[in-house]
């Protein structure tokens, strides 16, 4: 009898575990606002149109990724979080797995540019569902941009399932306020189809008196 059992291309693996991760544009802002706050970002934007169907970006001032790093994180289970599991007990972070962006790249056409402090040129690189089309030097600010782009493009089934925009909306808002609201420290805004949603100073936990 023929052996059966094979490992699955990466390809396919991830966009298995979009299915766990990436569940509607709203599950693609949290991962990504959650990897901006883990970077020591303190100035967040979220920018989407379509409801998050045609664009999600994200644009942090945090530590940047370096031309390694930028592509290592394209990788499953390739993560800053945890190196051994001893780490899962003490951690600090939002996230661990390395599971996220890889994740989002399987179903979706994504760009990255980002830079580390001190670096003269940063990275950039544009992929297709997780294959990548071009990786080059590029000049941008210190921190990371993540544009997620046409969520799904290759997923029909799974665009079709989206809600209307007014509820993808809402709910995307809903990870946005979310985030905020635990992180008073992160300048943050939100622009929905060039409108400004919200604009967050930097605050604190301390209440207020009149």
């Amino acid at each position: 009898m023929p052996d059966i059992i094979h490992l699955l291309p990466d390809s396919v693996a991830n966009q298995i575990a979009a299915g766990e991760v990436v569940q509607r544009p709203a599950s693609a802002v949290k991962e990504l606002l959650e990897n901006s706050i883990d970077s020591g970002a303190r100035n967040i934007q979220l920018i989407i149109k379509n409801a998050g169907k045609t664009l999600i970006q994200v644009i942090d001032d945090g530590c940047g990724m370096t031309e390694t790093d930028a592509r290592l994180c394209l990788e499953r289970h390739a993560t800053s979080k945890i190196t051994k599991v001893d780490d899962l007990f003490n951690l600090k972070t939002m996230g661990f797995r390395g599971e996220a962006v890889p994740s989002i790249a399987a179903v979706s056409q994504m760009e990255i540019k980002t830079k580390v402090a001190g670096a003269d040129l940063g990275t950039h690189l544009t992929l297709e569902g997780s294959e990548v089309k071009s990786q080059e030097y590029c000049q941008c600010s210190k921190g990371t941009q993540i544009s997620v782009k046409n969520l799904f493009f290759n997923i029909p089934a799974r665009r079709n399932f989206l809600k209307s925009n007014p509820i993808e909306t809402k709910h995307i808002i809903e990870e946005f306020v979310r985030i905020a609201l635990i992180h008073p420290e992160v300048v943050m805004s939100m622009h929905n189809d060039s409108n400004e949603v919200y604009r967050l100073p930097k605050g604190n936990f301390r209440p207020t008196y009149c």
